[in-house]
């Protein structure tokens, strides 16, 4: 795989370590729910991963990986509608989509 797209999945893989990292003590809701700076925190590395993937979705818009749209959809959607993002929509990609999406990059990133 070209260098530019493994540079750019490493700093998916990166964020999503981040988000992890942040979230491990204690991985509850009503934690991340209460904290602002956590919650600024993951979004900013929600932030990176979509520019990441939408790089990533010009160079080879067949990447294997799964809801590419919308992982640069949700980076969209915290830079211009801010004022409209919800903890609990930020904590189910958490739980329910970051464990397979970094899977998938690992898998890729060990490929290359």
């Amino acid at each position: 795989m070209d260098n530019t797209i493994n540079k750019l999945l490493f700093d998916v893989l990166q964020s999503i370590e981040r988000i992890d990292k942040y979230t491990e003590s204690p991985k509850q809701f009503t934690f991340f729910a209460s904290n602002l700076l956590l919650q600024q925190a993951v979004e900013r590395n929600f932030e990176i991963m979509g520019e990441a993937m939408n790089r990533i979705l010009k160079l080879k818009p067949d990447i294997a990986i799964s809801h590419t749209r919308k992982i640069v959809d949700t980076r969209n959607k915290i830079v211009h509608g801010y004022d409209e993002i919800e903890p609990e929509n930020l904590w189910n990609i958490i739980i329910n989509y970051l464990p397979t999406l970094k899977t998938e990059v690992e898998l890729l990133l060990k490929d290359k």
